[in-house]
């Protein structure tokens, strides 16, 4: 089968079959600038919902024990993975001995829009982002604008965002796994709010590390075609 015929294959694949938000869905070929992003939560859920990394469906994590909602829209941005070069430029940032989540990145996107729920997918740009280390694991929180916000679309860097939202980011970051009267072993930290340009950077290096762990699926589909008809 030729190049072409795969492609097209691909494309057959994805017209018949629902993508996994993670896997199947492309990050967007203007990225790190403009990114595709897959939306878990809302700011007015109060179960905290994730992707399941088996089936791609959107699966309830835990309930919300306590009044703490997320003041963005969260989710993470497909065919990205938190490993070794992630690992590597944390370290090299804060001086932490860290490794990778093992996740796709996350990201928050500011948009004056009420969405009502989350499994959906956004065009946004990336403006910053904060340097997150959960106990002694790599956990970078990229911070989006929608694509075409009439609010929040004008900024182009984390520096034009009001200090407000910042700050009620990086409480909901910083407390939404404490437990009131128990002891936080795994304490979250934010060791630096970083700006786009290095934001930039941690999604560049997250593609690598997505590549590194599950290769060009696209690739591999061809190559297995490519076997079979030999």
């Amino acid at each position: 089968m030729s190049f072409e015929s795969s492609e097209k294959l691909w494309k057959l694949l994805g017209l018949m079959l629902k993508s996994h938000p993670w896997h199947g869905v492309p990050i967007g070929d203007n990225s790190p600038e403009q990114v595709t992003s897959f939306v878990e939560i809302v700011p007015t859920d109060t179960v905290k919902y994730e992707v399941d990394k088996d089936t791609g469906f959107l699966k309830v994590d835990r309930p919300q024990r306590f009044s703490n909602v997320c003041p963005a829209l969260y989710g993470f941005i497909p065919q990205t993975y938190c490993g070794e070069s992630i690992a590597e430029y944390c370290e090299e940032k804060s001086g932490r001995k860290v490794t990778g989540d093992g996740d796709p990145l996350d990201i928050c996107i500011l948009s004056e829009k009420q969405i009502t729920h989350g499994n959906i997918l956004l065009q946004c740009h990336p403006i910053g982002g904060f340097r997150m280390i959960d106990g002694d694991e790599a956990d970078d929180k990229i911070i989006a604008v929608m694509k075409g916000d009439l609010v929040y679309g004008k900024y182009k860097n984390i520096a034009d965002v009001p200090p407000i939202v910042i700050d009620r980011l990086r409480h909901y970051f910083l407390t939404y796994k404490q437990i009131p009267g128990e002891s936080n072993k795994t304490a979250c930290e934010i060791t630096h709010t970083y700006d786009r340009d290095e934001a930039f950077e941690v999604i560049k290096r997250s593609q690598d590390d997505y590549y590194s762990k599950h290769g060009d699926l696209k690739g591999l589909l061809a190559t297995m075609i490519r076997f079979e008809d030999n």
